[in-house]
C-alpha cells in the first residue's frame, strides 16, 4: 500500500461524505454543496448534514441544507482555508447560522499513516490481536474511546497490551466506511506516559494495511496528546472538519 493511494482512497471518501467531486476538495476556491445521504458515507455521519466544512488545505468545502447555503456561501466568501477554522471566523460563522437555529459544535482533524514512516513501536507489556468476538465484555467507559456501543457491530479488530492477565491498553477500529478503518485508543491511568498508546496505535494500524484497509486516526484540534501520539506512530495530518448541530443539540451536549 502506497501513501499516495490512501490519500486518493481519503479524498474519495470525503467526495462520498460531502456529496462533492474530489476536485472539488482540490480546488484554489471555497465551495459550497449540498449535503444528502448516501450509504458509502462514512457510518458514523448523520445525513443529510446542515453545515459541515472540510478542508484539505487547498480549500473549504462545506455541505449544507439547501436554506442554509446562502449563509456558508457568505461565510466562506470571507476566509482562506487557512483562517476558516479559526475562532474569530467561527464567532461570525455562528451569528450567520443562528437564524437557522444552528451552532458550531465538532472540530476535529484527522491523519492519515504515512507508509515509509509506520513501524510497530516497543511495547513493555505483551500485546494481543483482538477480533469482533474479544469485545464482547469490553464495552465499559474506561475503553470508550477504542469502541463504540452504539456501533459495536463495525467494531472489527483491536490490539490489547496486557499485564499478566489484566488489559491496561487497547487501541480498536471501526469500519466506518468500506476502505477505510478508523482507530481509536484508550490506556488506563496508571499505565500513561510509558508508549503504550503508540505502540497499540502502530501495530494495529499495520495489521489494518495488511488487510487492504486505510486506518485513519481522529483527534479534537484540543487534544493535544492523541495528536502526539499519531505523529509518534507516523500518521500525518491529512484534513479538518467543523460541523455545526442544532441548538438544542449542542446545549444538551454542555450540560
Amino acid at each position: 500500500m502506497e501513501t499516495r493511494y490512501i490519500w486518493q482512497v481519503a479524498l474519495q471518501q470525503s467526495a462520498v461524505d460531502l456529496n462533492c467531486d474530489v476536485k472539488d476538495l482540490l480546488a484554489g476556491e471555497n465551495r459550497v454543496v449540498l449535503s444528502a445521504a448516501n450509504s458509502g458515507a462514512r457510518k458514523y455521519l448523520h445525513l443529510p448534514q446542515e453545515c459541515h466544512l472540510v478542508s484539505y488545505g487547498s480549500n473549504i468545502v462545506a455541505a449544507v441544507r439547501e436554506d442554509v447555503k446562502p449563509a456558508v456561501e457568505n461565510y466562506l466568501q470571507r476566509c482562506s482555508a487557512a483562517h476558516g477554522f479559526e475562532t474569530p471566523g467561527i464567532h461570525v460563522l455562528d451569528r450567520l447560522l443562528q437564524p437557522y437555529g444552528l451552532q458550531t459544535c465538532f472540530m476535529a482533524e484527522y491523519f492519515l499513516p504515512d507508509v515509509e514512516k509506520v513501524r510497530a513501536l516497543p511495547c513493555r507489556y505483551e500485546m494481543r490481536l483482538l477480533h469482533q468476538a474479544d469485545f464482547a465484555e469490553l464495552y465499559l467507559p474506561k475503553w470508550s474511546n477504542a469502541l463504540c456501543a452504539d456501533r459495536r457491530h463495525l467494531d472489527v479488530l483491536g490490539m490489547g497490551a496486557y499485564e499478566g492477565d489484566m488489559l491496561v491498553g487497547l487501541a480498536a477500529c471501526s469500519a466506518d466506511g468500506e476502505e477505510m478503518w478508523q482507530i481509536g485508543v484508550d490506556v488506563l491511568p496508571a499505565y500513561r506516559r510509558q508508549g503504550i498508546a503508540s505502540a497499540l496505535t502502530s501495530r494495529l494500524a499495520l495489521e489494518i494495511m495488511q488487510r487492504g484497509k486505510v486506518p485513519f486516526y481522529c483527534a479534537a484540534w484540543c487534544n493535544v496528546a492523541s495528536a502526539r501520539n499519531a505523529v509518534r506512530c507516523g500518521f500525518r495530518p491529512a484534513w479538518v472538519e467543523l460541523s455545526a448541530r442544532d441548538m438544542a443539540f449542542v446545549a444538551e451536549m454542555n450540560q
